[in-house]
């Protein structure tokens, strides 16, 4: 399953870098200050915005942190028990 959505992100991204190069030549970014150039400027953000994204997903930075998630989520659950009848010897006493 991990495979096969880094290939859709992989997809993605490459569609995403079609687009950019494809509608760069044609953004008017040369007039100076109008809306043409502000919409040139924000469509241009998004689309890297986007590529990045992609990128992020496709390196697998959040996988290393979803890994450090998942090992102090285990520690806490083995301690849960142990906390449980810590309290039930506390409120016997």
């Amino acid at each position: 399953m991990r495979k096969r959505n880094k290939f859709k992100h992989g997809v993605y991204l490459l569609v995403a870098l079609a687009m950019l190069l494809y509608a760069m030549p044609k953004l008017s970014l040369a007039n100076g200050p109008s809306w043409v150039f502000g919409f040139g400027v924000v469509w241009s953000i998004f689309a890297f915005l986007v590529i990045a994204a992609h990128l992020h997903f496709i390196i697998g930075v959040d996988e290393e942190k979803a890994k450090r998630l998942e090992a102090v989520r285990k520690h806490k659950l083995e301690q849960w028990p142990g906390k449980w009848s810590e309290e039930g010897r506390v409120t016997q006493r």
